[in-house]
């Protein structure tokens, strides 16, 4: 956790924090600087669960669909990557309230916010509904506004949030891709406003920090922690900006004895050296983040032909499963944030949103859209599970 001197500083910051926040959320912001899955029981993700129940009974290999079947007892965020979806958060955080009501265990639902204006700036195909050249900050900020609506309405039910996979870490690298330098400037203001305001009902964020493959890199390391601090000062350095999450949607180990040769020059090529490697320059930078690590699809290593292939990577098995019990103190929680057999993004060269990465020869296919089911692709993570099922 953080230093006895890390603590005094957050501890004198903190009532200045509390007179800023809305008494709807001051009755929680007493314990915003510990750790905020202790004490709670993730309400698992509806919509995942009825995916996992439908794909069961499409596998006939019945060793295959017992080992299946125990994926639905997993806690898998839910990605509100389109307006559409606010009404089901709304749902889901009524069921989380009845059952903490019913049963007496105080509830934790996880959430992914995915919505910024030109969205996945660097990919070849962005998926995003929002255009900055097109309303597209208001309607983030809409967008915004609907979620934390929906999350005032029950003030019982503890939300955690991953905000913006990408955005982020596409400004440190990515800034010569004009796209991404033309919404650098809306990305930074649209993440603020979404920290800001979803502060106000007591939600607890990580914001995205790519991975060890990305912005592990040694030097890569000093200007994303100067950006995350910025954002972190920026919005006001509030208890509930908890601090970043890694590896999301993606296939990293947490740790490693034996480095993939793809990470060959990256001293950091797992994701706690990453994160041991960043924090102390968070620090520096006035940042105490602590983090979450992805460990959905990382059960199986030494698969990729490049550290930057993303997309439906064959031979990839479900990870280590969601625990606070962690190889480090930085770290709050291990989490699964990608629904694990929902598809990355198709392999049809003829459709919309194509991406050449799930082409790749390391990529399975054919695949479907990216965030429909890709039921081979769910039976091989299942296959390929470490620890099994």
């Amino acid at each position: 956790m953080f230093s006895p001197v890390v603590l005094g500083a957050l501890a004198a910051l903190l009532p200045a924090a509390v007179q800023a926040i809305p008494s709807s959320a001051q009755a929680r912001a007493a314990d915003a600087i510990a750790n905020p899955y202790t004490g709670y029981t993730i309400f698992k993700n509806p919509e995942y669960v009825a995916e996992v129940q439908a794909a069961v009974q499409q596998i006939s290999d019945s060793s295959l669909a017992s080992a299946a079947a125990g994926v639905e007892d997993v806690p898998v965020f839910f990605w509100l990557d389109q307006v559409a979806k606010v009404p089901n958060l709304t749902t889901y955080l009524a069921a989380a309230d009845a059952e903490a009501k019913s049963s007496g265990s105080q509830q934790l639902f996880q959430i992914v916010v995915y919505d910024l204006p030109d969205r996945d700036c660097a990919a070849a195909a962005s998926n995003g509904e929002f255009s900055i050249s097109d309303n597209g900050q208001t309607n983030y900020e809409n967008y915004i506004d609907q979620i934390v609506a929906s999350i005032k309405q029950y003030p019982d039910v503890r939300v955690v949030a991953v905000v913006e996979p990408d955005s982020m870490a596409n400004l440190v690298t990515n800034l010569s891709v004009q796209k991404c330098a033309d919404a650098e400037s809306t990305y930074k203001t649209c993440v603020a406003y979404a920290i800001e305001q979803l502060a106000t009902v007591g939600v607890y964020m990580y914001l995205d920090a790519g991975h060890a493959g990305w912005l592990g890199w040694p030097a890569n390391l000093s200007p994303a922690a100067e950006l995350f601090a910025q954002m972190y000062s920026t919005t006001g350095s509030s208890p509930y900006f908890r601090g970043l999450a890694t590896n999301v949607a993606n296939y990293n180990s947490l740790t490693t004895d034996s480095p993939d040769p793809i990470t060959s020059g990256d001293s950091n090529y797992d994701e706690l050296l990453y994160i041991e490697a960043l924090s102390p320059l968070l620090v520096d930078n006035g940042f105490p983040a602590q983090f979450i690590v992805e460990q959905a699809r990382s059960g199986v290593q030494n698969i990729r032909s490049a550290w930057g292939d993303w997309c439906n990577v064959k031979g990839a098995g479900f990870g280590l499963r969601p625990s606070t019990d962690t190889p480090s103190s930085l770290i709050d929680s291990i989490v699964w944030v990608k629904p694990g057999g929902e598809a990355d993004g198709t392999s049809n060269s003829s459709a919309a949103r194509y991406d050449y990465h799930c082409s790749l020869s390391d990529a399975l296919q054919p695949a479907p859209e990216a965030g429909t089911w890709f039921q081979t692709y769910f039976e091989d993570l299942v296959s390929g599970a470490n620890p099994a099922f």
